[in-house]
């Protein structure tokens, strides 16, 4: 991970959620180049910053930060979904999802 996985990350999380920088930014409470500036690589958030953006998108540090999860906004939102799922309920989901896998492939 390089000086450049914070503002490249941002752009991408924002872009997934469909939002612009500077609505983001003003959504922060901040001023309205302010996520614009950071994409851009200008200004480097604090850490604070960066614990403000992960609340922002509803999303943890680890998630933010994990390279190999390319839309951590939705495998968060299904997480929470699957959470309160019954074993058998969840057995029942896992087998549909590798059935259709096995359709996919075929």
């Amino acid at each position: 991970m390089d000086e450049s996985y914070i503002p490249i990350r941002l752009k991408q999380l924002r872009t997934k959620k469909g939002i612009s920088a500077t609505e983001m930014s003003l959504l922060m409470g901040q001023t309205d180049n302010y996520i614009s500036d950071i994409e851009s690589k200008y200004t480097t958030p604090s850490m604070e910053h960066v614990l403000l953006i992960c609340e922002f998108f509803g999303i943890s540090p680890g998630e933010f930060f994990d390279e190999e999860n390319a839309n951590p906004l939705l495998l968060h939102k299904l997480i929470s979904e699957l959470t309160p799922l019954n074993d058998q309920d969840f057995d029942n989901l896992f087998n549909l999802l590798l059935e259709g896998q096995k359709k996919l492939k075929n």
